[in-house]
């Protein structure tokens, strides 16, 4: 008999070298699994899917609801650092020993049943989240949504943030198919909700069919407002005199109106005051979405890692003022659609400090550099030159030199995975 890891590390290390493929399609196993371990939520469930987005929408979603004194359960990812940052019960992050409890749970259940890391991962942390006597559970959905293990759970209120090209492998190569995919999270008689301004009508569909209560944004709710302050326009509810969220981003309204819709149609059971939801709105943190450390240069880290998100840091990087230079950390998944994130934002960069990842699907920091080149940006590494393009093994050696050549008055910004942005998070906690 195989004995069981002691430590989160062991597990995880056991996890991950266990199933044959790290992206298995299909619910039946996790369903099986699921069923075995009684796991069932006996408080609302909001569930959130989309292209980008999902992260800053469950972080609103909680810091609100935190504001309102519910006790909340919160399931986003990837994590940065560790893996513990993938569960919150309160506000805080889970333990060590609560993890691996219910590892071990879902170990035991499984039976004969394969499992994914990420299937098995998700199973242990519903089943955490499940026990943990919440008012209210907000699940993040991985990849698309019909498919994802977080779909076994029946949600309240169902989320979707935008729909854009993302995954083509998975979910289809135009976003009719992947809005069908996404929409797989609805359930017929419940809340609905897309906060994509131009939404596929395949998701409009699906939720017609299915009988789900549709929220479309600009039909069913929207926002207005001025430079100061912005207004939330709901189906029965107006929130007026809302401060910007703290998350930084021209996208963010968007996703600050999809959790007020949310909250607007769980009134009867998590009321939530005007004051509440200001405040959690101008509290919320969230790393890695155009956060901007403080200190000169500006370092500036984004999980952009698609077209979709990539011209949303084009535009927050316009939106920020003068900087003499821009330096580009960057490095990127081979899977992912690399020329049309250098198209947002070759325009925004001067020099480029492109990366090895360490996961063997990472694109190579040299063929980053040759899709820099095939985009007409200078290949030049000669010092002093106005535009550059280097290559490094980490992200901690890309940042380095970013921040050895920047000065105070340019800025960096750390894009492309959530590998490179962990990958200097890492560093820079390390030089602290």
């Amino acid at each position: 008999m195989q004995t069981l890891p002691t430590t989160l590390d062991a597990w995880l290390s056991l996890l991950e070298a266990r199933h044959a493929k790290a992206i298995d399609m299909g619910l039946d196993r996790v369903k099986a699994v699921k069923e075995r371990l009684g796991l069932r939520f006996d408080c609302p469930v909001i569930m959130v899917a989309g292209t980008n987005g999902k992260g800053s929408t469950c972080a609103m979603l909680e810091s609100v609801l935190l504001q309102a004194g519910y006790r909340v359960g919160l399931y986003i990812k990837p994590h940065f650092l560790r893996f513990n940052e993938r569960v919150r019960i309160g506000g805080e992050m889970a333990s060590d020993e609560a993890l691996i409890a219910n590892f071990e749970a879902v170990e035991a259940a499984r039976g004969e049943v394969s499992l994914t890391y990420f299937e098995f991962t998700t199973l242990a942390i519903m089943r955490l989240l499940s026990q943990a006597n919440l008012d209210v559970v907000i699940l993040e959905v991985g990849l698309g949504g019909r498919l994802d293990a977080v779909n076994v759970i029946d949600a309240d209120v169902s989320i979707v943030t935008n729909v854009d090209i993302d995954h083509t492998e998975y979910l289809g190569d135009t976003r009719e198919k992947i809005g069908f995919e996404k929409a797989g999270i609805f359930r017929t008689g419940k809340t609905a909700i897309c906060s994509d301004p131009i939404p596929p009508q395949s998701l409009i569909d699906h939720a017609v069919e299915i009988g789900a209560d549709l929220w479309l944004f600009g039909r069913d709710f929207n926002y207005s407002g001025d430079k100061q302050q912005w207004n939330y326009g709901g189906r029965t509810m107006r929130r007026n005199s809302l401060g910007y969220p703290s998350l930084r981003g021209a996208n963010q309204l968007l996703n600050a109106c999809a959790v007020l819709a949310a909250l607007e149609s769980l009134r009867d059971r998590l009321p939530v005051s005007a004051q509440e939801a200001r405040n959690g709105l101008v509290m919320v943190e969230l790393p890695g979405r155009f956060q901007v450390l403080p200190g000169r240069p500006s370092v500036i880290l984004d999980v952009a890692h698609n077209p979709h998100a990539a011209a949303t840091l084009a535009q927050n990087l316009a939106n920020m003022g003068f900087h003499r230079y821009t330096f580009a950390v960057f490095g990127s998944m081979h899977d992912k659609d690399i020329d049309g994130v250098i198209a947002q934002l070759k325009d925004h960069v001067d020099h480029w400090c492109v990366t090895d990842l360490p996961l063997p699907r990472a694109a190579s920091a040299d063929y980053l550099r040759e899709r820099l080149a095939a985009a007409g940006i200078a290949f030049s590494a000669e010092p002093g030159a106005e535009r550059s393009i280097q290559v490094f093994p980490s992200p901690a050696e890309a940042f380095a030199n970013a921040m050895s050549r920047a000065g105070e008055n340019d800025r960096i910004a750390v894009f492309g995975s959530f590998l490179t942005v962990a990958g200097v998070m890492a560093a820079r906690n390390q030089g602290n």
